[in-house]
């Protein structure tokens, strides 16, 4: 009995094949990954040196949270550690939109023009710039999408053309691919894209949503010129343990603007009681470079072994990576079904749920999400999800260490082969 037979019972010869011969594909890439963790290990490191961290800053704070040295000295630490000049940090952003939408509406008046650089945003916050109550639309805000070209990349012509137009007010960058199959931006693409919206106009402010992309690279979007970066602490940089909130980190006069909109003008950044969870929140972020790199190990594997199974992946295993997402292209509703249904199994919490395909609030066709997370939607422990259409495509993303991932690959891939989807 090989150790696949042990880990999987009855697993067929040729998925138990696969499974091998992808972990011997990826550990090439598995040895640059650790280099970049520890580039990044160094550079948070630092950050909390330079800052002078200490137990005090984990003190608890209740009520408005007025004189928190802490929640300061945490803001301090998110802009030293992506080289932005100021930083917001709360439990009280309820999700990665939450924060993008808050640095948005920050910035944005109206009669302004946002404009996205990658077509359109991901799904929820489509909902944010036009579609629902209180939306950028509402507000007298228009919005314009520059068209990917097509071959799946962002057209910085078109771009620099869009922000020329004299109520141009902001550009939006999605660095993530979202529920598309357009590849993620690397942090120089963003950088090359920035500077030629600035050369087009100079007014122009520029906010990355870089959802699933922290520590996924050496550098952040504030160090090769954006405005504003907004994200999830559920994400990349929570580390696994925080338990909620968002950071946004850029230039210190946006960042008290999006600190009013959070709160109240003339509050701003000096209230939002951390309830306790400060020491979470700083160690999540030191736990940050190592979790991501596990993840993306992870996904190094995924991608490598249900290419080697048949599947389309996106991106492949040793291409270059900006974001955590792994696509795996299913081809079908019940491919889809079945391999997030097995990713939910493999699960360490909730692993009897059965997921199924529903209307979520923000999406425009019904999705399906496997998450049997510690922290609910933390998608940084482990995940699967996407919209039932076509290319039907699970968007596969996390893993708190390699290990579970290359499990939970394995039982999807199972899965499938049970289910016919995959003739092993």
């Amino acid at each position: 009995m090989n150790i696949w037979d042990q880990l999987v019972p009855d697993c067929p010869a040729p998925i138990a094949a696969a499974a091998a011969a992808a972990l011997e594909r990826v550990r090439p890439a598995w040895a640059q990954v650790d280099e970049l963790v520890l580039r990044n290990q160094a550079r948070v490191l630092a950050a909390f040196q330079e800052a002078g961290v200490s137990e005090v800053h984990f003190a608890a704070s209740t009520g408005y949270g007025y004189n928190d040295i802490g929640r300061e000295k945490l803001d301090e630490l998110f802009a030293r550690a992506f080289g932005a000049e100021a930083g917001l940090v709360r439990i009280q952003f309820a999700s990665g939109t939450h924060a993008i939408a808050t640095g948005l509406f920050a910035v944005l008046r109206p009669g302004d023009r946002l404009i996205a650089a990658a077509g359109a945003p991901y799904d929820t916050l489509q909902q944010v710039i036009d579609g629902a109550p209180g939306s950028l639309a509402e507000w007298g805000v228009r919005y314009e999408e520059v068209p990917l070209r097509p071959d799946l990349s962002v057209d910085p012509d078109a771009v620099a053309a869009a922000v020329r137009q004299p109520d141009a007010r902001c550009l939006l960058i999605q660095r993530s691919r979202g529920y598309s199959l357009r590849a993620p931006l690397s942090v120089a693409e963003i950088g090359a894209l920035i500077r030629r919206a600035k050369a087009a106009n100079p007014a122009i402010i520029v906010l990355v949503d870089n959802c699933y992309g922290e520590f996924v690279e050496a550098q952040e979007p504030p160090h090769v010129g954006a405005d504003l970066t907004c994200g999830s602490l559920i994400k990349n940089p929570g580390g696994g343990i925080a338990p909620s909130g968002g950071y946004i980190v850029g230039r210190a006069d946006l960042v008290e603007r999006a600190a009013a909109h959070l709160f109240a003008p003339g509050i701003g950044t000096e209230v939002g009681a951390n309830a306790g969870v400060n020491r979470l929140l700083f160690q999540g972020l030191f736990l940050a470079p190592h979790v991501t790199g596990e993840a993306l190990r992870g996904a190094q594997f995924t991608a490598a072994f249900f290419d080697l199974l048949g599947f389309r992946v996106r991106p492949a295993f040793d291409a270059p990576r900006s974001d955590l997402v792994q696509a795996v292209e299913l081809g079908s509703a019940e491919g889809l079904k079945a391999f997030c249904q097995a990713v939910q199994k493999a699960s360490p919490v909730d692993a009897h749920v059965r997921p199924e395909p529903w209307a979520m609030p923000g999406y425009t066709d019904p999705v399906i999400m496997a998450a049997g997370t510690f922290v609910q939607g933390s998608s940084v422990e482990l995940s699967a999800d996407g919209p039932v259409r076509p290319p039907y495509a699970a968007y596969f993303q996390g893993g708190l260490t390699r290990e579970h991932v290359v499990l939970t690959a394995l039982r999807a891939a199972n899965e499938l082969a049970a289910a016919g989807v995959l003739r092993a």
